[in-house]
């Protein structure tokens, strides 16, 4: 009796024992295939996105003409495909800067219905995992294949043979450095470091509306803003109501200004207040709205651009309204910011930047301001028909080898 009893117990173990070690085998096939999956799901995205190599210019160089081909959108399959706007941010070498630009976005009420597309003139590592660390919308890199970054020591960059800034003409010609016969209208040489902010923008310009595969048929504006720029949290609804209220009161204006110059200190009286103006470089340069229509008018003064001697690209927009351009460019304009200024320090400055304190100075106008954020309407003041504002040219942009690759940027991108 016991030796059957023992028997039974024997074979209910076995047949336990047999149970488990066959759970055991199955979940850990099951891991192993679910590992193989995530291997190869990272192997995929990898070989979508192509690895971008940093050890060399040349090598540099291949990753930011094989980057711009395959056009990878991060967050591609998180995401609706049709953005409600597009933000193309212009980059350089500010991360501190960028990051604070980056939080900002993070807190943009919708933001998970936008396109960001971030433009970069400076590569670097540090600032390729800022962005590649974005997870709230989708997100595309582009870069400007003509960066001094590339080209030290040759054209677009600065040539040892280029002619020093303030060598005279006379003097120019006598040494026979490169660009002897071709200073700006003050008389001075190209700076490769000056003259690169114009060519990025131009070149984004045209890339991003005749290239970017994901934007082929929107007929939607893109905004365009830099990496010291900040945007408030109800930057996608204000935009959305801006431009409802083009289409019924504003149907000439030209450009959408979401941002100016201006601080909050008056936000909750401007808030949900509107109006239009000429357009000017040194009030509507930031966070500006641009549709097709416009985009394709600029194109008809490709050369009037490319050839005007400024290096600023606002200051030469400005000129090509109510030239080449021939009726003045009109704005509507948020008279209560929805982008701000960051940037302690830019072109001209390069030291003693702080950006810790321009984000104390952000987030204590925030604080104030916060209560007036979202209008349910906005108000418009027109200021009817608008006139040519022209200025001092700034130089800087003599040289004809700026013009010669600006103008080709439509033909070779």
């Amino acid at each position: 009796m016991r030796l059957r009893l023992l028997k039974k117990n024997f074979i209910a173990f076995l047949v336990v024992l047999i149970v488990v070690l066959m759970l055991f085998y199955a979940l850990r096939r099951t891991n192993n295939e679910s590992n193989v999956d995530v291997t190869e799901k990272d192997s995929t995205q990898t070989a979508v996105m192509g690895k971008f190599e940093y050890s060399s210019i040349e090598n540099m160089r291949k990753s930011i003409y094989d980057s711009n081909y395959r056009q990878f959108i991060q967050n591609g399959d998180k995401f609706a495909l049709e953005p409600e706007v597009v933000v193309v941010i212009q980059v350089h070498n500010r991360p501190a800067y960028l990051k604070m630009l980056i939080q900002s976005l993070e807190k943009v009420a919708g933001v998970e219905n936008m396109l960001l597309i971030f433009s970069h003139d400076y590569f670097s590592e540090e600032i390729s995992d800022m962005v590649k660390g974005i997870t709230f919308c989708r997100v595309l890199q582009i870069f400007f294949p003509y960066s001094v970054q590339l080209y030290p020591n040759e054209f677009p960059g600065q040539d040892p043979q280029d002619c020093p800034r303030d060598i005279s003409k006379e003097d120019a010609i006598k040494k026979g450095c490169s660009n002897a016969e071709h200073p700006d209208s003050y008389g001075h040489y190209r700076e490769a470091s000056i003259t690169q902010t114009k060519h990025h923008w131009w070149w984004k310009l045209h890339f991003v509306f005749e290239r970017v595969r994901v934007l082929l048929g929107y007929n939607g504006y893109i905004v365009f803003i830099e990496e010291d720029n900040y945007l408030l949290p109800d930057f996608l609804a204000f935009f959305k109501s801006m431009a409802e209220l083009r289409k019924t009161s504003c149907g000439d204006c030209d450009i959408l200004a979401l941002g100016n110059h201006n601080d909050l200190s008056r936000f909750h009286e401007f808030s949900s207040k509107t109006e239009t103006a000429p357009w000017l470089s040194t009030q509507h340069n930031i966070g500006m709205g641009i549709s097709r229509e416009l985009y394709y008018k600029l194109m008809g003064c490709n050369k009037a651009f490319c050839t005007y001697d400024d290096y600023n690209w606002d200051w030469t927009l400005q000129n090509l309204s109510g030239t080449c351009i021939s009726k003045s460019l009109k704005v509507l304009l948020a008279r209560g910011s929805r982008v701000l200024h960051t940037g302690d320090c830019g072109l001209h400055q390069k030291e003693d930047c702080r950006p810790e304190k321009a984000q104390e100075r952000v987030e204590a106008a925030l604080k104030e301001a916060r209560s007036a954020l979202f209008p349910s309407t906005l108000a418009l003041t027109d200021f009817g028909p608008v006139d040519h504002h022209p200025h001092m040219k700034n130089g800087g942009w003599g040289d004809v080898r700026d013009h010669t690759l600006c103008i080709n940027y439509a033909a070779r991108l």
